[in-house]
């Protein structure tokens, strides 16, 4: 079984983040509990991480960066993961019309990438 970091044991760099956590989430998703078992500078890289590209405003809205990192966690076979982001993606204000239809999206480009890929060389011949 992995290690968790709970809260109540967290110090120094550890506490620091995982109070940043969960002024942000309202918790501390078992994820960064691992992460700061293993290595509390290794948490705080990828919360900021997190922070920045996923938490701060950016180009693409929270839903649609939900729904994406939903996509590639489904993609990458990551239960926890996938999980996780379609909870996110509906707390964003995703339907489940949007979330089956990514689904159907995943499916239908893991296919297609599979086919293009058992085609040696095929140039991509789509102009912008």
């Amino acid at each position: 079984m992995v290690k968790l970091l709970q809260e109540e044991e967290a110090t120094d760099t550890a506490k620091f983040v995982f109070s940043d956590i969960k002024q942000t989430f309202g918790m501390i998703p078992n994820l960064f509990k691992a992460m700061a078992a293993a290595d509390p500078g290794w948490l705080e890289m990828n919360w900021y991480r997190e922070k920045k590209i996923m938490i701060e405003e950016g180009p693409l809205d929270r839903k649609t960066r939900e729904l994406i990192a939903f996509a590639v966690s489904v993609i990458n076979n990551c239960e926890y993961c996938s999980l996780a982001h379609e909870k996110m993606a509906r707390m964003q204000g995703a339907s489940q019309e949007e979330i089956n239809h990514a689904r159907q999206v995943i499916e239908l480009f893991a296919s297609f990438n599979a086919i293009a890929n058992s085609f040696p060389d095929l140039p991509c011949d789509i102009k912008p």
